[in-house]
C-alpha cells in the first residue's frame, strides 16, 4: 500500500468514526470551512425574537443556532422531529425557558392551534409546510427561514454521482409560489452561493455523514473509488473547493390583527 493509500485509509477511518451530534460542525474545525451568507440570519432572527409574542422555530436539530440567541419571547417553542436531536436540544433550550416538541413538521399536522404565534422561523427545513405555517401564524405574522437552494455543494455531488438534472424542488421560486398561494404574502427572497472549502477527504467523508442529501445513502464502501480519486486529486493540487447555496424568505401573513 502507498503512502497516500495509507493516509486515505487513515483519513476515512477517523470519518467514520468520529460521533455525530445534532447539527454539529466543529468537527470539521481547521478541515473545511463555508461561507456565511451575506444577511447573517442568525442576528436577524435575533432581533426578531426581541419583539415577538410567541416564536415558532421549525426543525431546530440540536438547538444549535436556537441556544445562542440573547433572548426569546414571552412563548418560546422549538421543534425537531428526529429523536435524539429532540433529547439534544432539549437538554440545550429547556434550561433558558424553550419548550421543545417532539413533531415531524415537514408534513402536516402542526401540533399547535391555529394563529398562535407571530413569528415563526427555520434554519435549513428538509422541506416546509406552507399551509401549516400560515395556520399557525397570526394574521400579519411572519415566517423568516434560511433554506437550502438547489444544487447545494453540487460539484461534490457530480463528483461522487456524475451529472445531476438541471432542475430542483428547492427553487426559491417555487418556495414564493407555495407561501403565495398558502395565504403568505413574500416581503424578501434572496439568494447566494457561499464558498465551500475541503481540505481533505476525511472531512468530506464526516460532511456527507452529516449532510445526508449531498449524495443521498452516501457509505465509504458504495463510493470508495471516487473518494480515493477525490484523495488523490486533494493531494495533488491542494483543497476541493465546492459552493452551498442558501436562500432567505420572509414572508407575512396577510390580514390584519383584530383591534
Amino acid at each position: 500500500m502507498s503512502p497516500d493509500e495509507r493516509s486515505f485509509e487513515n483519513l476515512v477511518a477517523e470519518a467514520e468514526a468520529a460521533p455525530i451530534h445534532g447539527w454539529d460542525f466543529s468537527w470539521l474545525i481547521g478541515r473545511a470551512t463555508e461561507e456565511r451568507p451575506s444577511w447573517h440570519y442568525a442576528e436577524l432572527v435575533a432581533s426578531r425574537a426581541g419583539v415577538a409574542a410567541a416564536m415558532l422555530d421549525l426543525q431546530s436539530g440540536g438547538g444549535e443556532m436556537l441556544s445562542r440567541l440573547p433572548g426569546y419571547p414571552p412563548l418560546a417553542v422549538a421543534t425537531e422531529g428526529w429523536d435524539p436531536n429532540v433529547a439534544i436540544a432539549a437538554a440545550r433550550l429547556r434550561p433558558r425557558g424553550v419548550h421543545v416538541v417532539a413533531a415531524d413538521t415537514d408534513r402536516p399536522s402542526y401540533p399547535f392551534l391555529d394563529g398562535t404565534f407571530d413569528l415563526v422561523t427555520s434554519r435549513h427545513p428538509v422541506d416546509t409546510c406552507w399551509p401549516e405555517i400560515a395556520r399557525v401564524l397570526v394574521p400579519s405574522g411572519t415566517f423568516l427561514s434560511q433554506q437550502v437552494g438547489p444544487h447545494s455543494v453540487g460539484e461534490l455531488t457530480e463528483f461522487l454521482m456524475g451529472p445531476q438534472p438541471a432542475g430542483s424542488f428547492r427553487d426559491p421560486e417555487l418556495a414564493r409560489t407555495a407561501a403565495e398561494q398558502a395565504g403568505l404574502e413574500v416581503v424578501d427572497l434572496r439568494v447566494e452561493r457561499p464558498r465551500a472549502v475541503f481540505k481533505d477527504i476525511g472531512a468530506i467523508v464526516y460532511f456527507l455523514r452529516l449532510v445526508v442529501w449531498i449524495v443521498p445513502g452516501f457509505t465509504v464502501s458504495s463510493y470508495r473509488d471516487r473518494l480515493l480519486a477525490l484523495h488523490d486529486q486533494i493531494q495533488r493540487g491542494g483543497p476541493f473547493v465546492a459552493h452551498s447555496a442558501r436562500f432567505l424568505i420572509d414572508a407575512r401573513k396577510r390580514g390584519s390583527r383584530p383591534g
